[in-house]
């Protein structure tokens, strides 16, 4: 298992008190892995050491107002590419069929493309299909690193740490287009709930979805169904 994939994976979980607890060696683990430059590492081991610290309900309360309330820095990757294109359903089937096919069974509520859970997936994989695979993302990751970055998010380390292992330039006319959108208000509930409005997109076998590579997947990137947030504590 790639460790680092891992503590990624980890940090950007939603905070839980055992989280908190490992901590200390999710971030000797990212802050030891030479593949990341030294600045990002170091900024890895701040955000560890500040997760480990804070408020549990400061950390969720946060994480929820970054990522659940805020459609530009959806941590589900598909988001990010089709916009509110019906194909999604077969994209997440393909998807599921693939992890399955490597012996991948996510053992949670998230969608597929929920970043922590692809990163759980390749942490198990050969790092070239990993390179491969984030190459793909590059432009989104940088997006979003950019994005946390406005809002002073220690997670924007985390992206940054990505775009590195994906050893890749993303194409610079993607990410701009990306930046171009504006950025969701989170405290505007009324406009998010507009926004999330759309068809339920349901999952089950479909034998003509095939297995192809994950790699491949993020060429099928479609909408978002809406993430469960009704189940994780939200302080007001």
């Amino acid at each position: 298992m790639d460790r680092t994939l891992k503590a990624l994976s980890l940090i950007l979980n939603y905070p839980s008190r055992e989280l908190q607890e490992a901590m200390p060696e999710i971030g000797a683990v990212l802050g030891g892995d030479p593949r990341i430059a030294a600045d990002t590492r170091a900024a890895l081991r701040r955000l560890a050491d500040g997760f480990a610290k804070a408020d549990l309900y400061d950390l969720q309360e946060s994480y929820v107002m970054l990522f659940d309330r805020s459609r530009t820095l959806s941590l589900n990757l598909f988001e990010h590419v089709h916009g509110e294109s019906r194909d999604r359903g077969g994209a997440m089937v393909s998807l599921i069929e693939t992890y399955r096919e490597g012996g991948f069974e996510p053992a949670t509520s998230e969608l597929p493309d929920h970043l922590p859970v692809l990163l759980e997936f390749l942490s198990t994989r050969p790092f070239a299909e990993v390179q491969e695979t984030l190459a793909d993302a590059a432009h989104i990751l940088d997006a979003l690193a950019a994005r946390l970055v406005r809002r002073d998010s220690g997670y924007a380390a985390a992206f940054a740490a990505l775009s590195q292992l994906a050893d890749m330039q993303a194409d610079a006319e993607a990410v701009a287009d990306m930046l171009a959108q504006p950025d969701d208000d989170p405290t505007d509930l009324a406009a998010l709930d507009a926004v999330w409005e759309e068809t339920e997109v349901t999952f089950g076998p479909d034998p003509n979805a095939g297995c192809p590579q994950v790699r491949d997947m993020l060429a099928l990137m479609d909408s978002p169904s809406r993430r469960a947030m009704d189940a994780r504590p939200v302080t007001e």
